[in-house]
């Protein structure tokens, strides 16, 4: 298999639309024929990481590039940054605002949902100009 790129851009603030992208990539990711497994975990970090950017950065953009050994997903904002990451890191840290809240979003559980569904997962961040968040899923040979 040649390598696969997918974009999907990512629109802020709107909930009710949230999860869309991730929805589009795990069609795809049956369509190729990934095992069950690899798709629901890819499934769960882009939508950790949609959610997020829904949240907290006003939208911003995922790419995704699948190939014979690993799915990348690479998830860009130009949001306020993240302050303290570690912070971000302990699950039920949220600075989710109430509406987000009271829609059953904002646990806390984004960032470590992906981290621990990952085999590998970077966060670069800058207060004030955004973050990406880049997420590696190893395919295992069959």
């Amino acid at each position: 298999m040649e390598t696969i790129k997918l974009v999907y851009p990512v629109e802020g603030g709107d909930l009710i639309e949230a999860g869309e992208a991730s929805s589009k990539m795990k069609l795809t990711l049956k369509k190729l024929g990934l095992p069950q497994d690899i798709i629901r975990r890819a499934s769960i970090c882009m939508y950790e990481g949609e959610i997020n950017m829904v949240i907290h950065a006003d939208g911003g953009q995922a790419e995704v590039e699948v190939d014979m050994e690993q799915i990348t997903i690479r998830m860009a904002d130009s949001g306020p940054g993240i302050p303290d990451v570690e912070q971000a890191m302990q699950e039920g840290w949220s600075t989710a605002g109430a509406t987000a809240r009271e829609l059953g979003f904002g646990a806390g559980m984004g960032l470590p949902n992906m981290k621990r569904y990952s085999d590998e997962m970077t966060i670069d961040t800058r207060v004030g100009e955004g973050t990406t968040v880049t997420i590696v899923i190893h395919i295992p040979r069959q």
